[in-house]
């Protein structure tokens, strides 16, 4: 929360700072439902392999500015590792514990709202796997590793070789 935020909600709760931290917790909240209206029609993709499973995650924000940010691309790197456990379901996904963070995925999301400022959302999230060969992946645009605009799964089932499949994907 911002300076200000925080010597009002000690105004506001007489210098009582675990009042002042349940006061800002519910400002935040009350801001993240505010925005909730607005469109997110941005972000960041993530994907995310591991030998024969791979995931991938969307993350809507309302500007591209949003999608330079640390906190916010931090969250998505955390939170398509997440996905890459629940095999892309996106609903298992929002009830998964970010990790350090003491809230869910979902509720994470209200968190960066309030503290970004920008309307955010769990888009689409789909996993795919195999049981013998690799999923590869392609970001597009990509801003970090694994992490871009656009980005792609392939799954490809064989018994050839891992390298080479990866190199065709």
């Amino acid at each position: 929360a911002g300076m200000m935020d925080c010597k009002k909600a000690l105004g506001e709760t007489d210098g009582d700072v675990e009042a002042a931290v349940d006061w800002l917790r519910k400002k935040g909240l009350s801001a993240a439902a505010k925005k909730s209206g607005r469109v997110a029609a941005d972000g960041l993709i993530g994907v995310a392999v591991d030998g024969t499973k791979g995931a991938i995650l969307e993350v809507n924000a309302e500007t591209d500015f949003v999608g330079r940010n640390e906190n916010f691309q931090g969250f998505v790197g955390a939170a398509t590792g997440l996905a890459l456990g629940v095999d892309g379901d996106l609903e298992a996904l929002k009830t998964v514990d970010m990790p350090g963070e003491g809230r869910t995925v979902a509720d994470q999301v209200t968190h960066l709202i309030a503290t970004i400022g920008e309307n955010m959302q769990l888009r689409r999230s789909e996993g795919l796997s195999v049981s013998k060969g690799v999923v590869a992946s392609y970001v597009h645009s990509a801003v970090k590793p694994g992490m871009g605009k656009i980005g792609v799964l392939v799954a490809l089932e064989a018994d050839g070789d891992a390298a080479k499949l990866t190199e065709l994907g």
